[in-house]
């Protein structure tokens, strides 16, 4: 049984987790201004729970490539009101971030995870995730930073680079004393990478899981789908469950996705074909 714990859940991932996403921005690359106030987020955590997800993650900063950054009061006055209530709703919740001030302001309200596309490298990220005993925590790959790193995104080899930097982040978190069993990795789907990469970490995904942690796989509405599909972000919903299928195929152990429904949908057909067809007479 593959188990991560966090803050107040112990997740079982022998199934794949439907991780929804909230953003709490005016600006994010797909859904930016939807949800940007506390009332219009939180009503949104609770239709996200109707549709079948199983854990929220919530965020104010968009990481979308050219995204100002906004300010620690800007970022703090967006997410904590929506975490505040998140907590209320029996499911472990998870804070997109990668500010020690937000991370430790998040756990003190109960919040399950920090979520952290920076992996913890800020001055005193550590520091708060080895504070808070039993808070899970998600370590994303980015080469560069949000505002250039679709610029020119370079690799020998992508997944040798992404499987380095894992041990890497888990050899100094280790050395900090945060249990290999409150991590998880995410490949860093279009951070710093272009569509043959994106494309070459699906493809060879499984060379990641022998690192130890379960994956976190983040394909919704990517701009690698608007190129082999040629549709605009807002038509990316049939190719981002395709994705995510795959990527549960390949191993991944929570998707992060915008369209929770059809996600939800999409595995529970699969698992019903993959984990039944030996009763299966046809």
């Amino acid at each position: 049984m593959k188990l991560w714990q966090t803050t107040r859940f112990t997740i079982d991932l022998t199934q794949a987790q439907v991780m929804a996403i909230v953003n709490v921005t005016p600006d994010s690359f797909s859904d930016g201004g939807r949800h940007g106030d506390a009332a219009s987020a939180i009503a949104h955590c609770e239709a996200l729970l109707r549709e079948g997800a199983q854990i929220l993650d919530i965020g104010g900063e968009s990481t979308r490539p050219g995204a100002r950054a906004p300010t620690l009061d800007e970022e703090l006055q967006r997410v904590l009101p929506v975490l505040r209530y998140a907590v209320t709703l029996g499911v472990p919740v998870s804070v997109d971030t990668s500010r020690p001030e937000v991370m430790r302001a998040a756990l003190d309200l109960g919040v399950d995870i920090v979520n952290d596309v920076r992996a913890l490298q800020r001055e005193g990220a550590l520091d708060v995730l080895a504070r808070f005993e039993r808070a899970g925590v998600c370590l994303m790959h980015m080469q560069g930073e949000p505002g250039s790193m679709q610029a020119t995104p370079q690799y020998e080899d992508v997944l040798a680079e992404v499987r380095g930097f894992f041990a890497a982040r888990m050899a100094a978190l280790g050395e900090r004393g945060i249990a290999a069993k409150r991590i998880v990795f995410d490949p860093g789907i279009g951070f710093g990478k272009s569509v043959e990469h994106n494309l070459a970490l699906l493809r060879r995904q499984r060379e990641l899981l022998d690192l130890g942690a379960p994956l976190l796989v983040g394909w919704s509405r990517k701009s690698t789908l608007g190129a082999v599909t040629g549709r605009p972000v807002h038509e990316r919903q049939a190719a981002s469950v395709a994705a995510a299928l795959l990527a549960v195929q390949r191993g991944a152990a929570i998707v992060r996705v915008h369209d929770v429904a059809a996600t939800v949908d999409a595995l529970a057909v699969w698992r019903h074909v993959e984990y039944n067809n030996e009763r299966d007479p046809s």
